[in-house]
């Protein structure tokens, strides 16, 4: 009985709750799924959390819960940078229409700035400005110019933390966050990721994550993925708070078998293991001397 109902995959675009199809209702009501950009991986979570066949996402989902403490933060007078914005490929490969809208901050506030040292920043449509950086160089931002700073899987890329650190809180106004997500160093994911070669990881991941496109693979560090590393670059100027997860597998290779597998590792596994970390540090009232990167 219990497989029957897990093979139940419903579409949640062709009909409502009431079982009318959509075609029928206001074009004011959004599809909360969209199929179109489904992957095997979300056709997984459907199948494994009944919840997402209502709601497009699971109970525990990384994403909601790290962006609905985002937006507890966000003010519709703010300024934000999306720091390592990248194309905005959620936008694009996301079928849940909230988990987009939760990342997408365009048209929830005052202005969005995004940067990225890669080229196609400037086409994602999730900003409203966007700047390509240099590693090492000052970003192109005022001091004290932003409300808020997001980093969504950035720090593990990051090669020179120093510089990170110092330049996102010279930018960042007193009393404003930096929220990043980012994966834990010492968790299975991080550590296969660094016994795997750079430039094997492409390969590996659409394998392991079936729809993964291999223009969103980027080499790994992982300078900036424990608390004591955040704390040593940000803690001098910043107050660092954390929170560790492990909810939906995502590394499953699109086996039902090994989710059920990886969902039982998750909750047996202790918290210094944890797939990601969750960071929201805030710069400190009257700390506004901090070091301008060397141009």
């Amino acid at each position: 009985m219990r497989q029957a109902k897990e093979a139940q995959v419903p579409n949640l675009v062709d009909r409502d709750v009431g079982g009318k199809p959509r075609s029928e209702r206001s074009r004011a009501c959004a599809p909360v799924y969209d199929p179109s950009k489904e992957k095997p991986k979300h056709r997984l979570e459907r199948r494994v959390y009944q919840e997402a066949n209502v709601s497009g996402f699971a109970h525990n989902d990384q994403e909601i819960a790290f962006f609905t403490q985002v937006a507890a933060l966000l003010r519709p007078t703010d300024t934000i940078l999306d720091f390592g914005a990248g194309r905005g490929e959620f936008v694009e490969n996301d079928p849940s229409s909230y988990r987009v809208w939760l990342q997408n901050f365009r048209g929830r506030c005052a202005h969005v700035c995004g940067c990225d040292p890669d080229r196609v920043v400037l086409d994602n449509p999730t900003l409203d400005s966007a700047a390509v950086i240099q590693i090492g160089e000052a970003l192109p931002y005022e001091d004290d110019q932003f409300d808020l700073i997001i980093s969504r899987y950035v720090f593990e890329h990051v090669t020179d933390p120093e510089w990170t650190a110092r330049e996102l809180l010279r930018v960042l106004k007193p009393g404003g966050w930096i929220c990043a997500m980012t994966p834990n160093k010492w968790s299975y994911v991080a550590l296969a990721s660094r016994i795997l070669p750079n430039h094997l990881h492409s390969q590996a991941l659409s394998r392991v994550q079936p729809g993964r496109a291999a223009r969103d693979v980027f080499p790994t560090m992982y300078r900036l993925n424990r608390p004591r590393a955040v704390r040593r670059y940000f803690g001098r100027w910043a107050d660092v708070y954390h929170y560790s997860t492990s909810a939906v597998p995502s590394y499953h290779f699109g086996s039902l078998v090994l989710m059920r597998l990886l969902q039982l590792a998750h909750r047996l596994t202790p918290p210094v293991f944890d797939v990601g970390l969750r960071f929201f540090i805030r710069k400190r009232l009257g700390e506004n001397r901090i070091g301008t990167a060397k141009q």
